[in-house]
């Protein structure tokens, strides 16, 4: 049998659509139902489904007023503040393509991504770097309070193909990229909210991520408006220690962040939250160790979902269909995926390749803004290459190995390095690790394994500990004690600096 799937079909597509009037069509039928919570240790600020709207087209007014124009663009130099969903759906609604980036970025950093997005014009929140010589007029976000107040804008209607907004990769694994989506993106989404999320209308969604990220911005915020549900927002500034707090003085029915920020949850300690039904986790893999340890502090289960920037989560379990142990879940309702080989034909089942998603999924991007060549290699036929490497059971469940270029070659075998890594869950006293491959002499390479914990464990125990549970080969033979391993803001492992960083301080075997 080969490794190949359809899940159903995807939802209709349209011939004219705007993502922003969908995501809010909510608030014709729920005009007082709260949509958004801005999250604070003091309290929190209330937004109705009706107020959210209006302040939304409101913003759209003032962008078409500010002369800009459908199809310009804007850099977005704003983060977890009311003002992100404003500018970015009050954008989109007029027509204006909205670029979201990271809050954290450096002004060198923000200089180098301005002439792949050449904006029209920058919004940009208080203390937020840009360069000193923006190319284009600069909006502070404090003036978006006030366009907030203008009569609303038209929604501004065209094919569902055309460009709705993009958002950059982490580039942890080179340099940033922007992902072009069309309008049509938001549908896709109702795959997931079927196949990984268990949305309904009512729930109570606390996002623990940055809002300039995919992830956030739509598990965190446009999911939950079209299904009715509340976003709960925590603001810049918030720490896990609080914010696990806020969860349950806010009642939240569902907690989604990336692995490695549960894992701080539960070490900052984990309160009774008798409203929580499950958590949510992508980004990077979900360990079964920090699975099980969820489960047994909350009472209830973490779904992962398996995804990327350019067509989001594809691959998840659900509260409906929890993803059988060590394995990632299924193929979500209405998608088509494959495993590939390197020549770009299905496998069978069982065997390792690349996952491979269908490139008419109504989620998938439409390139790379500045850089259609990029986006063109991604492809590999009908089958967008996402990188992933997985196995498929039986049964359909998708195992993720790693990705393509963090595979470990030991001694001619390729290793998962998701399988070191839940090998070391188990270890006492060993909090969080990454396996990757460190070059001891020229053209000799074996494995190395950095981890963080209380304190240092000593090497022999740790190699000891390694050959009851992982083949000869398997075995890491290098070892190196980190106070923390590198994350990006929104809790990625950094899988490419945590190798900077055994090359430069080298551990010992």
């Amino acid at each position: 049998m080969l490794s190949i799937t359809a899940e159903g079909a995807p939802p209709p597509v349209p011939d004219r659509m705007n993502l922003a009037a969908h995501v809010l069509a909510g608030a014709a039928r729920w005009p007082d139902r709260v949509a958004l919570q801005l999250l604070r240790p003091q309290g929190a600020e209330r937004w109705s489904y009706a107020r959210l709207e209006a302040a939304v087209r409101g913003v759209g007014t003032g962008l078409l007023r500010a002369g800009l124009s459908p199809g310009d663009r804007i850099l977005m130099r704003v983060g977890n503040a009311v003002e992100f969903p404003l500018v970015f759906l009050g954008a989109i609604a007029a027509g204006i393509v909205p670029v979201p980036t990271a809050a954290g970025l450096t002004e060198g950093e923000v200089a180098r991504l301005i002439p792949v997005i050449a904006p029209r014009l920058i919004v940009a929140g208080a203390g937020l770097a840009l360069p000193a010589a923006p190319p284009c007029p600069v909006l502070c976000a404090d003036r978006i309070a006030a366009m907030a107040e203008l009569p609303p804008c038209d929604w501004a209607m065209g094919p569902a193909d055309r460009l709705a907004y993009a958002v950059f990769t982490s580039g942890t694994s080179g340099r940033p990229l922007a992902v072009a989506h069309a309008h049509r993106a938001i549908l896709a989404r109702a795959m997931m909210r079927d196949g990984w999320e268990g949305l309904v209308v009512g729930d109570r969604m606390l996002h623990a991520g940055a809002l300039n990220w995919t992830y956030t911005l739509g598990a965190g915020l446009m999911d939950p408006w079209v299904a009715g549900a509340t976003a709960l927002v925590p603001v810049a500034g918030v720490e896990v220690g609080q914010l696990v707090l806020l969860a349950r003085r806010f009642d939240a029915t569902i907690l989604a962040a990336a692995p490695g920020v549960f894992r701080q949850m539960l070490r900052a300690g984990m309160p009774p939250l008798p409203r929580l039904r499950h958590g949510l986790a992508a980004g990077e893999s979900l360990s079964p160790a920090l699975r099980d340890a969820w489960r047994a502090a909350t009472g209830t289960d973490l779904h992962e979902a398996l995804g990327m920037s350019e067509c989001s989560t594809f691959i998840s379990g659900s509260p409906a269909r929890p993803a059988p142990e060590g394995t990632a879940g299924y193929a979500q309702p209405g998608r088509r995926v494959a495993v590939l080989s390197p020549e770009g034909v299905p496998v069978a089942r069982g065997m390792g390749g690349m996952l491979g998603v269908d490139r008419g999924d109504p989620g998938m991007f439409m390139g790379y803004l500045g850089d259609d060549a990029t986006g063109a290699a991604r492809t590999g036929g009908d089958w967008f290459l996402t990188g992933d490497m997985v196995s498929m059971g039986a049964d359909g469940a998708i195992t993720y190995l790693g990705r393509a270029d963090d595979m470990l070659n030991a001694g001619g075998f390729r290793v998962s390095p998701l399988e070191i890594e839940a090998a070391f869950g188990a270890m006492p006293g060993l909090g969080d690790c990454a396996a990757v491959e460190q070059e001891v002499r020229p053209g000799v390479r074996v494995i190395a394994l950095a981890y963080a914990g209380p304190s240092p464990i000593g090497e022999a125990a740790l190699a000891a500990f390694a050959e009851t549970r992982l083949a000869r080969y398997k075995q890491p033979r290098l070892f190196l004690y980190l106070s923390a391993l590198p994350r990006t803001a929104n809790g990625k492992l950094n899988r490419k600096a945590v190798r900077a960083m055994i090359a430069e301080s080298p551990p010992r075997t």
